[in-house]
């Protein structure tokens, strides 16, 4: 978030896993009113909404959503496949860019099960902006494609 200008971060609104962000009194506080997340439902259940439809609303409202397309931290420094909710959200926004971005390092910074940021630096590699393809299919590969680019441009050497 501190690549953004100041003007703009209270339009920043990462997408996160409610059943993790949300699972406390005082993370649920902190998540949604200081880092503004925007709570995914991974597990529907009986509710209604659709899962995406916050994720929506919120660029109807201009918000910048930011989407870690993978839906999950896996291992540390690996790419595993995306889920299809971005493409789900390119459809019902075409007009909207989706700027491909590869980040390296994070495995260091918030590693998976720990509660706390570890002060590591990450590189931050951003691609050129992706438009909805008319077929998700197609949507998904050119994604895909796009962050692997931006991932051997980086030349990193295995994670340690």
């Amino acid at each position: 978030m501190t690549l953004f200008p100041l003007r703009l971060l209270d339009k920043l609104r990462p997408v996160a896993a409610a059943d993790y962000w949300l699972k406390n009194p005082w993370l649920t506080w902190f998540s949604l009113n200081i880092i503004g997340i925007i709570p995914l439902r991974r597990e529907m259940g009986n509710v209604r909404e659709h899962p995406l439809d916050s994720c929506s609303q919120a660029l109807v409202r201009r918000e910048i959503l930011l989407i870690y397309p993978e839906g999950s931290r896996g291992n540390p420094e690996s790419l595993t496949s995306f889920k299809s909710g971005i493409a789900h959200l390119a459809k019902r926004h075409p007009e909207i860019p989706i700027y491909p971005i590869f980040l390296h390092g994070l495995g260091k910074t918030l590693p998976k099960g720990e509660a706390l940021l570890v002060p590591f630096f990450c590189d931050v590699w951003l691609g050129n902006p992706l438009h909805w393809t008319g077929n998700k299919q197609s949507f998904m590969d050119l994604l895909n494609q796009s962050i692997q680019e931006l991932a051997s441009a980086g030349n990193f050497s295995a994670w340690q």
